[in-house]
């Protein structure tokens, strides 16, 4: 981890024993990547040439730490916002 992270010793000793304390984290961290990827492509698709990156990352942001399904009616309720306004 050392040699592929550029991080020194005393860091990778500190993240090695976080993740063998709490093991599930990790895994919590890269589901959560997961479903904003998938939540931001469904975004840029439905929106097309109107979506725009900063305020899709406001819209995840602004509510602080949510339920997975939550954020997912949160960025649907986004979706239909812009494409209300995008129709007037």
């Amino acid at each position: 981890m050392v040699e592929n992270t550029g991080n020194n010793r005393s860091e990778v000793t500190s993240e090695i024993e976080r993740y063998i304390v709490m093991p599930g984290q990790a895994c919590a961290y890269k589901i959560g990547m997961m479903k904003i990827l998938e939540l931001r492509e469904k975004a840029k698709q439905e929106l097309g040439n109107t979506f725009d990156l900063r305020e899709f990352h406001n819209v995840v942001l602004k509510n602080g730490a949510v339920p997975l399904d939550i954020l997912e009616e949160i960025i649907n309720g986004y979706i239909s916002d812009a494409l209300e306004k995008s129709n007037c």
